[in-house]
């Protein structure tokens, strides 16, 4: 991991403490090595986190390649195929998302040294759930991880590496603990505006903090011997007694932080819809929906989703934001088989929707977790273990899932109740013969478009659904997981070593038991 100079902040211009337009307008002298304020810090720390996950236009985010691995999106054939994705020709130099991680949990991690100094304890608790946020995803990425001797600067340049299950363990404690750190330091009225997911509600976070404990505990559930752990701490959330995150998103920024200025939209607009300018990303016509996705919808009669997930045949009507150029109905919804490298360009396949991009819409909120997902969480721990003291049954948190799924994509939700005695498969809970199954595929699909890599994860844990591979590839190995990257093997050699011989398509983490 390489060591970060805190080069942030030598100036602020701020409305009391709000995050206005001049937020992002940085200005440091390089000759001197400034503090900087833990609020200050904390906002730059979540502006940092949306652009590692979801990219910009100078970069691939995480979410990107796990959309496209976990059968969700595919490469428009405008462009050279990306043999690195598709063909999966990647070696330890591709995919490197550590070091960005590793960085932005130095920014963390200085919010939680530095708060009780600086009088902003508030801070602790935020701090502490995205270490933990940043810490799963990076275990889902690469296994073992530092994680005890991380994040110690130049005390420790060569840290050791924990194993991938025990760092599990310790994030549900560092989640307690910064439930703890949140019920006890209400923010200050006066610098709400540094947190700029849920502007000082400690109530939320204390929900974010128990919606990422069910994801890292439901994740393990295939593990045989994990039952009672799993449970117990199932049991300990419920007890807490703060709840889940419920009828909105985990977003980060929004309408009064990302600006229509270059480099301060909202990532995912940055990268595959608009410049500041309003003029069409060249990205835009690069990701697609895959074949799979869109033909399994219209099968399902599930078009009301099909249609705010992906745009129809041609794209976006630039002078229409948010309507297709063509008509949208489902004849004109062409999806791309996952790696196709010709026959399918961007004129006759359908292109990402107005549940992620509008043209001039540069402001909505990226979001880290949906509502949608929470509730096929806790529907899995309900039909999983039926004695949880979890108040809903299987069914209602499954059903309140598609409903929650339809409202974040702006569909009608009244098209999720119509699924309620269709007697369709893996849609109608009562049709349903696998009621497991139908809640993986109905997690998989609602995570189309917002959490690429926790589709991936999900798909590597219960191969479901059950994606076709890309035509690019003969044999059937698919990745389940990435590399480590070559700048740790070569800062850290002994403890990249004592890993073993990691490899890509076999070397599984230790949720991905079959």
């Amino acid at each position: 991991m390489k060591l970060k100079s805190l080069f942030i902040l030598a100036l602020f211009t701020l409305v009391g403490t709000s995050c206005n337009k001049e937020f992002l307008d940085i200005n440091t002298n390089p000759n001197t090595l400034p503090t900087a304020s833990p609020s200050f810090l904390f906002t730059n720390a979540l502006n940092t986190t949306a652009r590692n996950i979801g990219g910009n236009n100078d970069g691939q985010g995480v979410n990107e390649v796990g959309s496209y691995w976990s059968g969700q999106w595919s490469q428009g054939n405008g462009y050279i195929i990306n043999t690195t994705i598709f063909a999966y020709n990647f070696t330890n130099g591709d995919f490197n998302y550590w070091d960005s991680y590793y960085d932005n949990l130095q920014d963390y991690q200085f919010v939680i040294n530095n708060a009780d100094a600086n009088s902003q304890k508030y801070l602790k608790g935020p701090a502490k759930v995205m270490k933990a946020m940043l810490f799963q995803q990076l275990v889902d990425m690469y296994g073992n991880v530092p994680y005890s001797d991380a994040l110690k600067g130049g005390a420790t340049l060569a840290p050791k590496f924990d194993d991938q299950k025990a760092v599990y363990e310790s994030l549900i404690t560092l989640l307690d603990e910064a439930i703890v750190d949140l019920k006890a330091n209400p923010f200050a009225s006066a610098f709400t505006g540094s947190d700029i997911v849920f502007r000082g509600n400690t109530t939320k976070w204390t929900q974010f903090a128990n919606s990422l404990k069910m994801r890292i505990l439901i994740r393990q559930s295939k593990i045989t011997g994990r039952d009672a752990y799993i449970k117990t701490e199932i049991n300990k959330i419920v007890t807490e007694g703060s709840g889940f995150i419920a009828g909105e998103e985990v977003g980060v920024g929004g309408p009064n932080f990302f600006l229509a200025t270059a480099g301060k939209l909202n990532p995912v607009y940055d990268r595959w819809g608009y410049d500041a300018n309003g003029a069409k990303r060249a990205l835009n016509n690069f990701p697609r929906l895959t074949k799979f996705l869109i033909d399994g919808l219209k099968a399902a009669g599930d078009t009301l989703r099909m249609k705010r997930i992906a745009y129809a045949n041609g794209g976006e009507n630039g002078s229409t934001p948010g309507v297709s150029t063509q008509k949208e109905v489902a004849a004109n919804y062409s999806g791309t088989p996952f790696g196709a490298s010709s026959g399918y360009l961007p004129a006759n396949t359908t292109s990402l929707g107005p549940s992620l991009l509008v043209k001039g819409e540069y402001n909505r909120p990226y979001i880290l977790m949906t509502a949608s997902e929470v509730q096929f969480l806790l529907a899995e721990a309900k039909q999983r273990y039926t004695d949880v003291s979890l108040p809903g049954t299987a069914q209602s948190y499954f059903e309140t899932g598609i409903t929650q799924s339809f409202r974040v994509l702006g569909a009608n939700v009244a098209g999720a109740t119509a699924f309620k005695g269709s007697k369709v498969n893996n849609y109608d809970w009562d049709a349903s013969t696998d009621k497991l199954a139908a809640i993986a595929i109905q997690k998989w699909i609602a995570l189309t478009n917002f959490n690429g890599l926790e589709a991936w994860a999900e798909y590597r844990r219960t191969n479901l659904p059950a994606i076709p591979q890309s035509v690019q590839v003969p044999e059937t190995k698919r990745p389940v997981r990435f590399f480590y990257p070559n700048t740790e093997a070569g800062s850290n050699a002994a403890n990249v070593s004592a890993q073993g011989n990691i490899d890509a398509f076999s070397t599984r983490l230790f949720w991905d038991v079959d």
